[in-house]
């Protein structure tokens, strides 16, 4: 990751990638458009981020990176054509030389001023989006605009190809990845784990099957809580994990749902969780149970890289992260009795077993799913496009 992102024939000055997306509040986008940020600097390029601001404008001063502040989460049609007048005089004020999106709004007005600026446009394709009008797909479709256009799982491309007809050559397929300076068990210390676990009252020598993802219907919730209603064991916890956006509604019906099932004593809705690291250490399973296909699933590769079982829905990006038998099981999507059966496996593993499924699935996210692969991968991409606008410019000189 530390090469240097020059090649002989750019100008010598250090390669500027400019990144662009609507805030900079806590979330997997966010995230990743930091780790970007880190390893541009550590390169020895130059890395600026556009965005309206947030919480984690702070880390991009961290790691070296430089923020400037443009409204790029407005859909309003007069303030995203202003924004194209504001990032072409940012690239020609800044030297950009590539310009990386991650959201159709901010995309948009960065593709006009790409074109008039003939600065390089690079795409991050971060999920199926609704595209059930032709004016919805055609909004959707400035994601498969770039010179690169990046997918982030082979789900996601194939998506992209099936729909938006875009050639394979443009395509980069580059997973996400979990920050194994922090999702690795051989560093969290005993004193978080027993504290999330006196927080939690959370028994001891008790199964702990737990979900993390934020309380929305499609995370699937209910599905998990109709499978555990099917389990033979009583002794079981299950710690749903997630902030609730939805005002209240969706967890008082799924209390409803957990008193109905005569769970009281099985599931606990224990909310945000700020040490994730110590969380899954508690678990010992980790489900994912999504009604509708995952473009990525961060939770998956968190809790492999944790050595933890994962049980998630065959569909989407999960085929790619979970390797059947090996690391988890995958059950049919949307079936109760599926979930159940995969848990079952999961919960009956023995000690010899258990260690065998958690060396695996760690040496599964060392290999392919470290945020520091993912780094490299789009640092490759930013070397492809310099490599050709330096032909290009040794042809213009010629």
């Amino acid at each position: 990751m530390a090469d240097n992102l020059e090649t002989s024939a750019v100008s010598a000055r250090a390669p500027v990638v400019l990144q662009v997306l609507p805030a900079l509040n806590t979330g997997g986008v966010e995230r990743g458009t930091v780790d970007i940020a880190e390893a541009i600097v550590a390169a020895g390029g130059r890395a600026l981020v556009a965005s309206r601001g947030g919480r984690m404008a702070h880390d991009l001063q961290r790691v070296g990176a430089e923020h400037v502040e443009l409204p790029l989460q407005s859909k309003n049609p007069i303030i995203m054509h202003a924004n194209i007048d504001a990032l072409a005089a940012l690239i020609g004020a800044e030297g950009v030389d590539i310009v990386h999106a991650r959201s159709r709004a901010p995309a948009w007005s960065a593709y006009y001023a790409c074109r008039r600026m003939k600065a390089r446009f690079v795409t991050t394709f971060h999920g199926t989006y609704n595209f059930r009008t032709p004016i919805k797909k055609f909004y959707n479709s400035v994601m498969t605009k770039g010179d690169r256009v990046i997918a982030i799982s082979r789900f996601i491309a194939d998506h992209i190809e099936r729909h938006y007809k875009v050639e394979k050559r443009r395509i980069r397929v580059i997973h996400r990845g979990a920050d194994l300076r922090y999702f690795d068990p051989r560093i969290v210390p005993a004193a978080r784990v027993i504290k999330l676990a006196t927080d939690w009252r959370l028994p001891d020598d008790v199964p702990v099957v737990m979900l993390p993802g934020r309380l929305t219907r499609w995370k699937g919730q209910a599905l998990l809580i109709d499978a555990l209603s099917r389990l033979d064991n009583p002794n079981v916890r299950c710690l749903i994990v997630g902030e609730d956006r939805s005002g209240g509604g969706y967890r008082r019906e799924l209390e409803r749902r957990v008193t109905a099932k005569g769970l009281e004593n099985v599931v606990h809705f224990v909310g945000d969780c700020t040490d994730m690291p110590a969380a899954y250490m508690l678990a010992d399973v980790v489900v994912s149970a999504s009604t509708d296909p995952e473009a990525f699933g961060r939770v998956m590769v968190e809790a492999q890289a944790m050595g933890k079982p994962i049980v998630a829905a065959g569909h989407g990006a999960s085929r790619e992260l979970v390797i059947p038998d090996q690391t988890g099981w995958l059950f049919q999507p949307g079936d109760a009795d599926s979930l159940s059966i995969a848990l079952d496996h999961a919960l009956s593993l023995e000690t010899g077993q258990r260690e065998t499924l958690a060396d695996a699935a760690i040496r599964n996210v060392q290999d392919n799913f470290s945020t520091e692969l993912m780094c490299v991968k789009t640092l490759d991409v930013y070397r492809e496009l310099l490599s050709e606008m330096a032909v290009e410019q040794a042809r213009a000189m010629a």
